[in-house]
Parts: C-alpha cells; structure tokens; sequence
C-alpha cells in the first residue's frame, strides 16, 4: 500500500507540476516520492541504489554535455534560423520543427534535443506572435526510433504528429506568418561547431556499431571538455540537473512497485491474454511504459521475449511500442516533462488535458502504423 501511494502520489504530483498547497516543483515531488519508499523501508537502501539505472543517467549526462557544446557554438540557432528562412506559413513553420526535431532527435538523444530546440521554439513563437501549444507539441512528440529497421515507423510516425497537430490546431494558426525580423541575432562559434560534430560524427559510427551508448556519450563529452576556448561553467550551466534527479528519483519509486511484487504479477496476467502475438505486445507494452515508465516495462517483457517464435520481430515491436507509448500524456516520457517545464518557465502553460488532445490520438495512430509496418 505504501509503495503505491507513493507511485500514485509521484505520478499525479509530476501530471501537475506541483503538489497542491505545497511549494514543491516536479523535482520535489519525485525526490518526496522516492524519499517515502525509503524511508518507511518498502525498499532497503542499497536495493534503492541498485534500482537506479546509471546507464540511463549518464547517458543523458553524457549527451547534455555534448548538446551544451552545440548549443555554445550556435549550431542548434543556425538550424532553426535556416528553417525558418525557409518557412512560408504557420503550417510549413510547424512541419519544419516537426523534421527538425525528429532528424536531430535520431542523432541524439531526444530529451537533450527538447532541452535545447524549447527555448528556441520558445522564441520563434514570440517573434512570429503565434500560438505557442501547437509547436512546443511538435517538438515533444518529434521521437526517436531506430536509424535502420525502423526508419519507416519514424517516418509514417513524424507524418501523423504533423497531420494530427495540424487538424487540432488548424483553426487557431493564422494563414501567414506575421512580419518579424529574422536577421541573425546570435553568434555561430565555427571551430568549436566543428569540433563537436566531429565528436558527434564518431559517436554515432560508435552507436551503429554496437558500443554501449552510455560509453559513448561519456567519451563524447569527455572529449568536448578538453578545450581551451570555452569555460567549462558555460557548460555546466547547460545541464539540466533537475531532470537528472527527476529520473534518480523516479527509479526509486518505481523500484518500490517492483520488489513488492506487484509488476510481477500484472506481467503474468497479460502473458495470460497471449504476450507473443504481435497486437497484444504492442498494447501491453504501450500500456506498462505509461504505468511505471519504458525501461520497468522492458526490463519485465524482456524475460519471456527469447521464448516467443519470431523473437527478432518481437524485439521491434517492444522497442517501437516503448518508444511511440511517451507520447500519450504529459507523463509518457521526460522529453515532454523537459518542454512543459521550460514553457512553465517562460509562462506558457500546456496543461495536461491540453497535451493530451494530441498525445492520445497522435500515441494510437502511430502504435497501429508501426504495429501494421512490423507486421507486414
């Protein structure tokens, strides 16, 4: 009982954005909720240490730093500066975002994408005097997907957020875009740009080729520190820190589900309905990374995933399913968490039900395309 109050507790309090009454942000809230699983003993200490994934966080820490690198040399303002030039109307401004998010997010990773495009968008939108729910949905919902097998899902996928934000939304986007003055206000650092892409072109090779990513990022970003140009409180400055202990603390919390038991036994009544078959999966899947998040849920899956007939299909349709199910609610995944948060910051608040108007339709169109094209 204890343990899930505290998951239900952290879940509403992160859907809010606060705890009501109380003076506590998203990071409060995952902190308090882990605290509780700890504290009352539902989860012994060095079981809570073990319980947080730190592939997972250096991986984001790795490639924060490495964003930060681009972000200093101007690179991520070029690209949006460029795509805007190119941009005629509201609608091509909201598919140029939409591609941009999703190239740049299969290059890396896409929390690190919406930590840095948000205060871009962020802009554009102010500039231009356009509505900003639209196009700061766009860019939570540009996800990331395998570079090779599953580039059709990525693409079919990019397609229907566009179609889905555009018939939301079709009614408030203007016919054109405002005047706005798009001369450059920001300064392109074209060694260091280079640097960094050189750094980024090996570790992506480094990612094709099978090297663990969290290897690779921290390498990555080990590599980018070693400057002379840059200080490195610049950088530090660039990582987001809460989002870091948001996870820490969410790890925690979903630890204490799992040692009660409880995820065991729900994983044994959906094996029930007949886990191999490639729908169920699919639901299943969609379904448990939205309850206790995607990496629980494929750590769970993945023990019966060798005992299916056509395991290699089923890996796909596990990594497909986990990654389209954060796109449901606010919840889904922290890319969503990081846009709303910088939004809550610059006083543009999308609500949950607000999102949800997108997520929701955008998460079953997506689930059934990439189901159809894994299947087929």
């Amino acid at each position: 009982m204890i343990a899930l109050v505290a998951f239900a507790g952290t879940y509403l309090g992160l859907a809010l954005g606060r705890l009501p009454v109380f003076r506590v942000d998203r990071t409060g809230v995952a902190i308090i909720g882990a605290a509780i699983v700890v504290v009352t003993g539902v989860l012994p200490w060095d079981q809570a240490v073990a319980s947080v994934d730190a592939h997972t966080l250096v991986l984001l820490f790795g490639m924060m730093i490495v964003g930060a690198y681009l972000r200093l040399s101007g690179f991520f303002h070029l690209v949006t500066h460029v795509a805007v030039r190119r941009a005629h109307t509201p609608v091509g401004l909201l598919g140029l975002i939409i591609v941009a998010a999703g190239v740049l997010s299969a290059l890396f990773v896409n929390d690190v994408v919406c930590l840095v495009m948000a205060p871009i968008v962020l802009d554009l939108v102010r500039r231009f005097r356009l509505p900003p729910v639209p196009y700061l949905t766009a860019l939570a919902t540009g996800y990331r997907t395998f570079l090779t097998r599953e580039a059709p899902v990525a693409v079919v996928g990019l397609a229907l957020v566009f179609l889905v934000i555009w018939l939301v939304y079709r009614r408030v986007l203007p016919s054109t875009l405002p005047a706005a003055n798009l001369q450059e206000r920001f300064t392109v650092h074209y060694p260091l740009m280079i640097k960094t892409m050189i750094a980024v072109a090996v570790m992506l090779v480094a990612f094709l080729t099978g090297v663990p990513i969290a290897v690779v990022a921290i390498g990555g970003a080990a590599y980018c520190l070693l400057t002379r140009r840059v200080n490195p409180a610049k950088v530090y400055r660039e990582i987001d820190w809460g989002l870091l202990v948001v996870f820490t603390g969410l790890f925690v919390v979903v630890g204490g589900i799992e040692v009660t038991g409880l995820t065991g036994e729900l994983l044994g009544w959906v094996s029930a309905i007949g886990l191999y078959r490639p729908a169920a999966l699919t639901a299943v899947t969609a379904a448990l990374s939205n309850l206790v998040s995607n990496v629980p849920a494929v750590l769970l899956i993945k023990t019966v995933i060798p005992t299916f007939g056509e395991p290699t299909r089923a890996w796909l349709i596990l990594a497909m399913a986990s990654t389209l199910a954060g796109n449901l609610t606010i919840l889904g995944s922290v890319a969503n968490l990081i846009v709303v948060e910088q939004a809550r910051g610059a006083g543009i608040e999308v609500r949950f039900v607000e999102y949800s108007k997108v997520g929701v339709p955008v998460t079953l169109l997506t689930l059934l395309m990439g189901w159809l094209l894994l299947i087929l």
